[in-house]
């Protein structure tokens, strides 16, 4: 995974990524990711995309209102990790 962004970096910056990211992503998009690309690819969708886990305070508010939203899909994507698939399809 890439380094952490700096303090001067704003949300607005796009996302730092590695050679490995981008063909594990568009492995994932061709349907042909092993298990370990799938498990990158939603991990810097989620974690460098997204910055879901991030601190989303910037001086600017424009800023944190940006941070805000690209976390708010990253904490989407991982909601579905997690929401109990079968309770889901029994109220269906």
């Amino acid at each position: 995974m890439p380094t952490k962004k700096t303090l001067a970096d704003t949300p607005a910056v796009p996302a730092a990524y590695e050679t490995a990211d981008v063909a594990a992503i568009q492995a994932m998009v061709r349907g042909e990711a092993d298990p370990a690309q799938q498990q990158r690819a939603i991990k810097w969708i989620i974690e460098c995309g997204a910055g879901a886990y991030d601190f989303h305070y910037y001086e600017s508010e424009r800023h944190t209102a940006f941070a805000l939203g690209r976390a708010f899909v990253g904490q989407q994507v991982v909601k579905l990790t997690r929401l109990n698939l079968q309770s889901l399809r029994r109220e269906q």
